[in-house]
């Protein structure tokens, strides 16, 4: 059940904006340095960040000393990514777009970085659409995080049960991942033109508050204020009364694997 065009609602995470970088996990500094040393990237080299947020990839790789172009179809995300481009200092290309309408005239790039973006896209054609955009020397990356199934993450999982009685169960992704022909990142890059993959992590601890939870759960696209509608204080009371029943005192750990999956050319 891969994104189409015509399914693509690119305006999706609207109203997650105030919420996504202050709430989610940033990617680590020596997640982004092992990244940089794995391709051979060098100072002044172009990267693309596609689907690029509030900027979490793409600011830390202008920092890096990268040419970054930052392409996402929210205005409003884009709006954020310039403000926190500012903020820290760097210079980035800012460009309206997405996988299924990627602006003109821009490339080639040495690394196209994808944060918990790859799949909203329609896997195959985007790392087809790539190939004309990667150098030879170049590769994309798809950047994630995995949440451990251990006790100090249960309350990811109230926050996931939850969402899937408020829509989550039915979003295009989900429901393609509970498939019996699901293919996973790995598989189509594997028969992509990106096919030697390799993968490198960095697992990292942080102490947050029911407030957080709450916050990153309108993070999400599927309990975004906008998705939930008239539910939003229903979902909100549901939610911290759960975490309630897990910490009183409403604190909690997060554990995850912050993870880069690089695929580099066949050479």
């Amino acid at each position: 059940m891969a994104e189409s065009p015509q399914s693509y609602d690119p305006r999706r995470f609207q109203s997650a904006v105030p919420y996504y970088a202050r709430y989610r996990l940033g990617y680590p500094q020596s997640l982004i340095a092992k990244v940089i040393e794995l391709v051979g990237l060098k100072h002044g080299d172009a990267v693309l960040d596609l689907g690029c947020g509030p900027g979490t990839l793409a600011i830390p790789f202008a920092k890096a000393g990268m040419r970054v172009t930052a392409v996402d179809p929210e205005p409003e995300m884009l709006a954020a990514c310039e403000a926190a481009a500012d903020a820290a200092g760097v210079a980035l290309g800012v460009k309206q777009g997405s996988s299924f309408d990627m602006p003109q005239g821009i490339g080639p790039f040495r690394l196209v970085t994808m944060g918990r973006s790859f799949h909203w896209m329609d896997r195959e054609a985007t790392l087809a659409m790539l190939d004309a955009l990667v150098t030879q020397d170049g590769a994309v990356v798809h950047f994630d995080d995995e949440h451990p199934r251990t006790v100090e993450n249960t309350w990811r999982r109230v926050l996931t049960d939850l969402g899937d009685t408020y829509g989550r169960a039915g979003a295009p992704h989900i429901v393609e991942r509970r498939s019996p022909e699901y293919r996973t990142h790995e598989s189509y890059f594997l028969y992509s033109p990106f096919r030697r993959i390799e993968r490198y992590g960095v697992v990292v601890q942080r102490e947050i508050t029911a407030d957080d939870v709450v916050g990153l759960a309108y993070s999400l696209s599927y309990t975004a204020p906008q998705k939930l509608g008239d539910r939003k204080d229903e979902f909100e009371r549901e939610l911290r009364a759960a975490l309630a029943e897990l910490s009183p005192e409403g604190r909690f750990t997060e554990i995850a694997d912050m993870g880069a999956m690089i695929g580099h050319r066949n050479r």
